[in-house]
């Protein structure tokens, strides 16, 4: 298949390429960069091509042929099980996590309100206590990730100390010689 051939698609994916370029158009981009987004945003919501000979390898096809390696191996009862095993422990991992995720961050909004809640009784203080709940944790989510940028700010800051130092030196000496220059006009000027 030559490369930006279309046939692998189904209609309903060409239909909606049509559409997103249409709408690329109106915004007022160019033919050719409103297609290239339009089959861009195609390829990311579907995962390219859907028709059958398209080269796209399915989660079924791959299950499939993980039965068929089984079935070599042992039984045809026992390929299907390892199969779906395989599957479903994938799709619990992701839920795990997905979970943990949630859960994490609920409890950090949680833990986050009860202290507010304990450390300010009138409503004015609830607020900056808020804000200070706030602050703590944007503050610490930039320790954790700002670690990298805090090496890279001291490297700048050298670098910027060096620069400054090189160029004083590189003045003094330029200035020095100015100064010669003028005292010897001035002793040969006095001379003559």
């Amino acid at each position: 298949m030559p490369r930006g051939d279309k046939s692998a698609y189904t209609d309903k994916q060409q239909r909606q390429a049509e559409h997103i370029e249409d709408s690329e158009r109106k915004e007022g981009r160019s033919e050719e960069d409103a297609e290239r987004i339009a089959w861009a945003t195609v390829n990311k919501t579907s995962g390219g091509g859907k028709r059958s000979g398209s080269g796209r390898k399915s989660a079924k096809k791959t299950a499939k042929k993980a039965t068929k390696k089984a079935a070599r191996k042992g039984g045809a009862k026992k390929a299907t099980k390892k199969a779906t095993k395989k599957a479903t422990k994938k799709a619990a991992k992701k839920a795990t996590r997905k979970a943990a995720k949630k859960t994490a961050k609920k409890t950090a909004r949680k833990a986050a309100k009860k202290a507010t809640r304990k450390t300010a009784k009138k409503t004015g203080a609830r607020k900056t206590a808020k804000k200070a709940a706030k602050k703590t944790a944007r503050k610490a989510t930039k320790k954790a990730a700002g670690r990298k940028t805090a090496k890279k700010a001291t490297k700048k800051a050298a670098k910027k100390t060096a620069r400054k130092s090189a160029r004083t030196s590189s003045s003094r000496s330029a200035a020095a010689k100015k100064a010669a220059r003028t005292r010897a006009r001035k002793r040969n000027g006095a001379a003559s």
